[in-house]
């Protein structure tokens, strides 16, 4: 006789509320709703963020409303470098002047005040499925950033009701959308220095230990790498597919423009049971050049994850134009600065559970985000022909601090070819 699991919220109360004086603290609400009077669609984020190195003490709050049917974006941006966040002692409420994220698992509200672009926003979320820490096996849902260590949790799917005011005209929205929260003493700027890395090299035994065991190695036809994709930076992306499943995609790059996610997937049929999984594959189909340096970022991507006999392919598109968000450094030595590129897209793909194929299709959010360096863009692809179709290789280099792109191509036969291009 089978007995049934238990799923219980692995949040306290306590998990949701402020940590300071952790280094850095987020709380990040996105969602994709209709305007019921004029049937539009649109894709909102909001953020609050608050940081504490220090006497260095400030906050931040940021929006960015995607109006999906006119290709067109609000985005919104407020910074305060002597103060953080107004928060509560006693319950979960976070304010940035007059924009509040407040509640308890599962009702949450919020209030978004867009001064630049005259938009209000109120609206309660009631989550429809259970949170989650990222590595909630491994490692209670701790992660690495250099030397630092943060925590992540989300909620991935909850239900979306309000009122929206924009160019002084009201609308009633209604839609679903996800919940995320973040905190740890990591640091962007600095990530190689931490007061304490024992805990932190636990971790990362933990994680390297659980992707080892799951990763699938075999020899591939592509190595793709990128100092775009340096290891500070990675791709993330939420999605809501028509059947009512969900998921959660977050990927560290440590160069890679395709080959293993060093990071997990993570999806869930009934928002309760979540799959995480570490034997996953990408590529980048479509690249984008960032609008103020010199960096590039993925717009289209897919990727395949396996567990035992499950089988995950998924396509994911940007369909908008894109906002990129950028946070300066103030020393600029070797990094400038660090940006989110987003937008709403599409998803599409299918699960095999071994038996029974399922076709996917759905929307999602992507955000790759990005640490630049000061040496630009310098990428290099090497292609490895294999038999049937021969034997060979075949290399493209595109250095911008060089200024060189170079193509080369050796192809074994009875009568070896060589290519050489500048």
């Amino acid at each position: 006789m089978s007995v049934k699991k238990k799923y219980v919220n692995p949040w306290k109360p306590n998990d949701e509320k402020e940590h300071y004086p952790s280094a850095i603290e987020w709380w990040c609400a996105e969602s994709f709703f209709k305007t019921l009077e004029d049937k539009k669609k649109w894709n909102l984020k909001t953020s609050f963020t608050e940081w504490h190195e220090g006497t260095y003490i400030g906050s931040v709050y940021h929006s960015t409303l995607f109006d999906i049917n006119n290709n067109k974006i609000y985005p919104y941006y407020n910074r305060n470098d002597k103060e953080k966040l107004i928060s509560s002692d006693d319950r979960f409420e976070i304010k940035y002047d007059d924009s509040i994220v407040k509640g308890l698992y599962p009702n949450y509200f919020l209030q978004i005040n867009d001064k630049k672009n005259n938009i209000k926003i109120d609206a309660e979320y009631k989550a429809s499925s259970l949170p989650h820490w990222i590595a909630q096996d491994l490692t209670n849902g701790w992660l690495p950033l250099g030397i630092g260590l943060y925590r992540y949790g989300f909620i991935p799917k909850g239900d979306i009701n309000g009122k929206m005011k924009i160019s002084n005209k009201e609308f009633t929205i209604k839609g679903e959308g996800y919940f995320e929260h973040v905190w740890g003493d990591m640091n962007y700027n600095s990530p190689l220095f931490h007061k304490e890395i024992k805990k932190t090299i636990g971790v990362y035994k933990n994680l390297i230990g659980w992707w080892i065991k799951n990763y699938e190695v075999k020899f591939p036809d592509t190595i793709g790498l990128s100092t775009d994709n340096n290891p500070l930076g990675y791709d993330w992306a939420w999605a809501l597919f028509d059947n009512g499943w969900t998921l959660y995609y977050g990927n560290f790059m440590f160069f890679l423009t395709e080959g293993p996610v060093a990071g997990t997937v993570i999806f869930s049929k009934d928002g309760k049971k979540y799959e995480e999984i570490g034997n996953a594959r990408f590529r980048y189909l479509k690249v984008e050049k960032g609008k103020k340096f010199d960096y590039k970022y993925p717009s289209e991507f897919e990727f395949t994850a396996k567990k035992g006999k499950q089988k995950l392919y998924l396509k994911l598109k940007m369909t908008t134009n894109k906002r990129e968000y950028i946070a300066r450094f103030p020393t600029g030595k070797l990094w400038l600065g660090f940006v989110i590129c987003e937008a709403p897209g599409i998803i599409e793909g299918y699960y095999f559970d071994g038996s029974k194929k399922t076709n996917l299709k759905g929307i999602c959010k992507i955000e790759p985000q990005r640490q630049i360096s000061i040496f630009g863009h310098n990428s290099i692809k090497i292609d490895f022909l294999k038999p049937p179709k021969g034997c060979g290789i075949s290399i493209e280099l595109d250095s911008h601090y060089f200024r060189k792109k170079i193509k080369t191509q050796f192809k074994l036969s009875l009568k070896p070819k060589i290519k050489f291009e500048v």
